[in-house]
Order: C-alpha cells, then sequence, then structure tokens
C-alpha cells in the first residue's frame, strides 16, 4: 500500500513555495531544485552555444568531449569514464566524429587500438562552454549576491563528497 502523505506530488507543489522556510520544505524539493538549477545552467548554455556555432552540441557530448580529455583516450576508456556499455560510448563517440567534435587516430604506444582525440571544433566547444558557464554563474551572482552565491557554492562543497565530480552522470541517470 502506498502512504499518498509520502508520495512527492512534484506537479502540484513545484510552484508557490518560494518564501518557504527549511521546516515547511518538502524533502524532496531539495534534489528538484538542485536538478532544476542544473538544467537551467545545462539549457542556457547550449542555447548560448548554438549561437555561437555549435548547434548539434548536446548534454551527452559535452560529458564525452570531457571524459576523452586534452590527450584523448580509447572508446572503451570513454565509456568507463561516463558509466556506459562499450557500445553506447562507440555511438556517442560515432556521432562525435560525424559532427566534427572528434576524431580517430592511432595509438603511438599501441598500433593495435585508436584513440579518440578532440578536433580543434570539439576544443572549441569547450572553450566556449567555460566561457558561457563563467557568465551564467555572473548571472547568479549578480541576481542572488556574489557572497550568498560564494556561500551557497561553499555549503554544497561541505555536503558533497569530493568524489562526486565525476562524468559518468549520463550513465548514471540512464540506469546504465
Amino acid at each position: 500500500m502506498v502512504d499518498e502523505e509520502k508520495v512527492n506530488p512534484v506537479v502540484e507543489s513545484s510552484k508557490g513555495n518560494e518564501g518557504a522556510g527549511a521546516a515547511d520544505t518538502p524533502g524532496y524539493e531539495l534534489p528538484l531544485l538542485l536538478f532544476a538549477g542544473f538544467r537551467t545552467l545545462i539549457d542556457r548554455l547550449h542555447a548560448e552555444l548554438a549561437r555561437q556555432g555549435h548547434p548539434d552540441v548536446r548534454p551527452a557530448h559535452g560529458f564525452a568531449m570531457q571524459a576523452i580529455g586534452p590527450d584523448g583516450t580509447t572508446a572503451s576508456e570513454v565509456g568507463r569514464r561516463l558509466g556506459v556499455s562499450k557500445q553506447a560510448a562507440g555511438k556517442t563517440v560515432d556521432r562525435l566524429i560525424a559532427l566534427g567534435y572528434a576524431a580517430r587516430t592511432d595509438d603511438p604506444a599501441d598500433a593495435r587500438r585508436k584513440l579518440v582525440r578532440l578536433t580543434p571544433h570539439g576544443i572549441d566547444a569547450l572553450r566556449r562552454s567555460a566561457a558561457v558557464f563563467d557568465e551564467l554563474r555572473a548571472e547568479w551572482a549578480a541576481a542572488l549576491g556574489a557572497e550568498r552565491l560564494a556561500g551557497l557554492e561553499s555549503s554544497l562543497r561541505t555536503v558533497v563528497p569530493p568524489d562526486a565530480f565525476r562524468l559518468d552522470a549520463a550513465g548514471w541517470l540512464g540506469g546504465s
């Protein structure tokens, strides 16, 4: 039997609770607010990237390009870093190659392996992403106040374990 009072009524209560204090706020709202903040930043990032010449890049591509890194790596390692199957990583790498963000090259240390490397187009997308994130953070600082935003970031660092900064969010959200 489901206890109806413990079911997360997300749709009904997601609005109109802006002034509620911590004691009045249901626990399920914290992850929803954190996710909504994340989603807001990512959506704004991708709208701006599209405006700046990267209309095809998607959030999963950004995670994958971070997983490829500046030195390149194998598609299998991309999958491990993202927490997805080799097949899923291969599809994402193939898409990045088709879009011109990555390329396969021979591994100078092992002729049997192929490395995936970012192209100048991929590096440009990551550089622009970093600049846009700086702009978005500045907007949040203007809206909240620089001290309040710094306090929020400091508080999150207190409760978020250091090893939580991982690239496998796409795989985690997808259930892999």
